[in-house]
């Protein structure tokens, strides 16, 4: 039977593990309390314990009142889960393809067929990379023409063999550099969302952090468009839109705020269908759980669409997307 000292060794080895984690700006009260957990550890279990469950309590109070630009920081938190990760949790029997045969391949995104419990569907998605030589690797989920090439080639391939596409959305935005628009990145992203809005198959898409422009929507125009609880989605970022508006990048709270980026802004707006419940705190600290929870989500959004027939898929995925942003006619006094 484990003694108290074993206990002090299992609970220290676990705020460590909490400890490598980065901690935003708005989480220092949790901070604190994590380090008092820690030094506590090896000389009084209760007051550790004491610690952790305060800063359990601090956690959950802060994450239920997030402002905008709180969830923006979340989302682009450097250990959120990226598309590596929802395949190697959340998929089996994973081919990458690589190419869009006509430049070459693109890293920032990546797809092919793979399994999601046991159901044959086609994956693509952003991927940021997690520390400097894999974000140069992936340009930090900026993709370039060849990459939404890539995704259509991936979209044909579904068809052809009627198989589901699921994609993950996590980007800053399109590249913008002069090889990508050189190459027609305009007419590739144009081409990508044209070829969402015309599936033949059902089209399931999962903004998992950021979700940014036309680089986020070219796999997006999906029959369901999901959130998870602290990802944003926006035509522009938030310091982008505070540059144009007020020539001060530094009113990028101001400008996220008024921009109504967050998941539960959009819902309310009819631009995406749901949102998924992140664990407490956030998906970067409990990642496992966040992933499974997608996963769960997939597959009972998969079972609605299953049961749609294709001309209706089509239809309906359309009408949804031309609605969006329409005003309603005003009633006129009578």
């Amino acid at each position: 039977m484990p003694g108290a000292q074993d206990g002090l060794h299992t609970r220290k080895g676990r705020y460590q593990a909490q400890m490598v984690q980065t901690y935003l700006d708005f989480e220092r009260p949790v901070a604190e309390l994590d380090k008092q957990a820690i030094s506590l550890a090896e000389t009084d279990a209760t007051a550790a314990k004491d610690a952790e469950a305060r800063a359990a309590v601090e956690l959950k109070k802060l994450y239920a009142k997030l402002g905008s630009w709180q969830k923006t920081q979340v989302a682009r938190h450097p250990g959120r889960p990226h598309f590596s990760d929802y395949i190697e949790l959340l998929t089996t029997d994973y081919t990458p393809l690589a190419g869009d045969r006509q430049f070459g391949d693109d890293h920032a995104l990546l797809g092919g067929p793979a399994k999601i419990r046991g159901r044959s569907v086609i994956v693509m998605g952003h991927e940021k990379g997690k520390d400097l030589d894999t974000r140069l690797k992936h340009n930090f989920g900026m993709a370039r023409p060849e990459g939404y090439r890539k995704a259509v080639r991936l979209m044909e391939l579904a068809e052809r063999f009627n198989l589901p596409v699921i994609s993950f959305v996590d980007t800053a935005g399109a590249y913008p550099g002069r090889g990508a628009e050189e190459r027609g990145q305009a007419e590739a992203i144009a081409r990508s969302i044209d070829k969402g809005l015309s599936l033949k198959v059902p089209f399931i898409s999962i903004i998992t952090g950021e979700g940014g422009s036309g680089g986020a929507v070219a796999i997006a125009t999906a029959d369901s468009v999901l959130m998870l609880e602290h990802s944003i989605y926006s035509v522009i970022s938030p310091e982008g839109c505070a540059s144009i508006l007020w020539r001060d990048g530094a009113r990028a709270e101001d400008a996220a705020k008024a921009m109504k980026i967050t998941a539960q802004d959009l819902k309310k707006l009819g631009v995406i269908d749901g949102i998924i419940k992140e664990p407490v705190g956030g998906a970067h600290r409990t990642p496992d759980e966040a992933i499974k929870r997608v996963g769960a989500k997939i597959i009972s959004e998969l079972d609605i669409l299953n049961a749609l027939g294709t001309a209706r898929l089509v239809d309906r995925r359309r009408d949804k997307f031309l609605k969006i942003g329409r005003a309603l006619p005003v009633a006129k006094k009578s």
